[in-house]
């Protein structure tokens, strides 16, 4: 029968006193709690504590910066109603329109009329202002009829679209009421470097207060390059997971401040890489929108008659994600 040998009767100690005594070999039991000649006594705290441990807390900077930031966070619900169009119910707009078919059929009596539909969205934002104000993405409140914003104490306040700028895709909501409001500390993005602590938080997938973390693994990443040709933006970019209904929500540095607005995650091959508005950025555009209700883009080219790829109309014209 094989037998294992321990290198030492001490490290052989140390790890039966796993066992219970009665499992532990004859001779062992005793020598395994009577510590190695020469050891100095240990407490029972100090045993239970691993080495380099003492002086450590148990709360990570994470837990500590998003409670900074948290009361700030809000979650953004949007309804819009669409058209749409009638028709023969259960039948395709083509075979309708054919006047044979209707006659054979004797379709008229099929005809469902135009009718209206209420479609729900949901993004993340935060509250950047004394007045109320909330910063979130433009995808996230375009051609919304209502919008609706939740607190972390569990208020629920209308919102009101105060402007929206799909160039950089950042809009300002303003709360109904009078506050008082909490606000999100905002940081420095130019300060930024490659390997900086990044924490993303939101609401993807409607899971409210969701935090993720990761580093800043790259700057100035070019919307261009990523496929979107109607942006103007330089990006961060991110590991920490950033999903569908994270758009809006702040990027955190480890201090708790605001770096970045999350706006674009890639799916599909080489999925993980999301990408942020630098707060830098953000905070022009949004004293132009709450200013002028719009933002301004200098742009120097000749448009022809049909419209510029990559400009607002023209051809080209891609979503965020």
């Amino acid at each position: 029968m094989a037998v294992l040998r321990a290198p030492s009767l001490a490290a052989a100690g140390s790890l039966l006193l796993l066992l219970p005594p009665a499992l532990m070999p004859p001779g062992l039991a005793a020598a395994a709690l009577v510590p190695p000649v020469g050891a100095q006594p240990r407490t029972s705290l100090q045993a239970a504590a691993p080495a380099g441990a003492a002086g450590l807390g148990r709360q990570s900077f994470v837990a500590v910066a998003v409670r900074r930031a948290g009361p700030s966070i809000v979650t953004i619900d949007t309804e819009r109603t669409v058209m749409v169009r009638g028709g023969a119910a259960g039948l395709p707009a083509p075979l309708m329109n054919d006047p044979f078919f209707r006659q054979f059929f004797g379709l008229p009596q099929f005809v469902v009329p135009p009718s209206q539909r209420t479609e729900r969205g949901q993004g993340s934002g935060f509250i950047f202002d004394a007045g109320g104000l909330i910063l979130t993405n433009a995808h996230v409140v375009e051609k919304s009829d209502k919008v609706t914003v939740g607190l972390q104490d569990g208020r629920r306040v209308q919102g009101t679209v105060v402007g929206l700028d799909p160039i950089t895709d950042l809009a300002v909501v303003r709360l109904a009421g009078s506050g008082p409001w909490p606000l999100a500390p905002l940081g420095n993005s130019d300060g930024l470097q490659v390997g900086d602590w990044a924490i993303a938080v939101g609401n993807p997938f409607g899971l409210d207060n969701t935090v993720t973390l990761g580093i800043i693994s790259n700057l100035n990443r070019n919307a261009s390059k990523l496929g979107i040709t109607d942006k103007r933006l330089d990006l961060i970019q991110t590991d920490a997971a950033i999903n569908p209904g994270n758009s809006g929500g702040p990027l955190l540095n480890a201090d708790g401040e605001v770096i970045g607005i999350n706006t674009l995650v890639r799916s599909g091959p080489g999925a993980g890489l999301g990408f942020a508005i630098p707060i830098n950025r953000a905070r022009d555009i949004a004293g132009q929108l709450i200013s002028k209700g719009r933002a301004s883009h200098p742009m120097i080219g000749v448009g022809g008659g049909i419209g510029c790829p990559g400009w607002p109309g023209g051809p080209g014209r891609s979503a965020a994600g």
